[in-house]
């Protein structure tokens, strides 16, 4: 599924060239992804299997609004069953819509730093690990060594309290679980990861503190809507506040624009 509207707080699309996944650490217990295509079976009729949709390739390239995309809400595309050719595929549709920025998020750290040097880094690429709880910050040490232009945590469903090396990393989204049976967001550990990226500079993003719904407990804290970006999303948008000129002058010269 992809879709012009989402849900999540801190983007603007989903973009979902595979589909499905397998669990591999706490933070995939209630996989919301795995729920959806139980729910909607007619719309995944592999289930939550690995499948690849090679036929949504050419979406993000449709899409003339510059905007935030989120690279596999419904899988992890560093997942061992997706072939490299496949994901350097992906990386070189994000190469032809510089427009946009994709954000990448994956639990697979281990085979992402493995692929790394085997895919074309560009600009409007940021990459992001899953951080639970205290057992998984090891992701972190992997991500450092990865030349993605931003580097994000994102510490969702929060499972415990985290004490992070923040070296290298330019972004960190907080998040609680949602669903029936949500594992509760204890208010020190927001408090204590929000302290951290005071202390290093470095924009926090408070996603929900979760419940039974995603809003079902709204996303205040410290009497305010935390929604801090990386320095490299202001720099983006000022380098394509002229889109519309761009995109005409590139539709005339290439298909991939039409």
């Amino acid at each position: 599924m992809s879709s012009t509207k989402t849900g999540i707080e801190w983007t603007d699309k989903t973009w979902n060239p595979t589909t499905g996944c397998n669990k591999v650490s706490p933070g995939c217990t209630h996989c919301y992804a795995e729920t959806l295509t139980k729910r909607f079976p007619k719309n995944f009729p592999n289930g939550f299997e690995l499948t690849l949709h090679p036929e949504r390739l050419s979406q993000p390239k449709h899409w003339r609004k510059p905007s935030l995309i989120f690279v596999n809400s419904m899988s992890d595309l560093f997942h061992e069953k997706v072939p490299l050719s496949f994901i350097q595929e992906v990386f070189s549709v994000i190469k032809e819509t510089p427009w946009h920025i994709y954000q990448i998020l994956t639990k697979r750290h281990e085979r992402l730093l493995k692929l790394a040097n085997q895919l074309e880094w560009h600009e409007n690429i940021w990459l992001g690990v899953s951080v639970e709880n205290q057992n998984y910050v090891h992701r972190i040490d992997f991500l450092r060594q990865v030349p993605a232009n931003v580097r994000f945590l994102s510490c969702e469903p929060l499972l415990g309290n985290l004490e992070l090396n923040l070296a290298g990393i330019d972004w960190v989204i907080v998040g609680g679980e949602s669903g029936n049976q949500f594992r509760p967001l204890k208010v020190e550990w927001l408090a204590n990861i929000y302290q951290q990226c005071q202390e290093a500079n470095i924009p926090f993003f408070f996603k929900q503190w979760g419940g039974r719904t995603p809003k079902a407990n709204g996303r205040i804290f410290h009497d305010q809507i935390w929604d801090e970006m990386p320095i490299a999303f202001n720099e983006h948008q000022k380098k394509w506040a002229n889109f519309n000129s761009f995109y005409r002058k590139n539709q005339q010269k290439s298909p991939i624009y039409s």
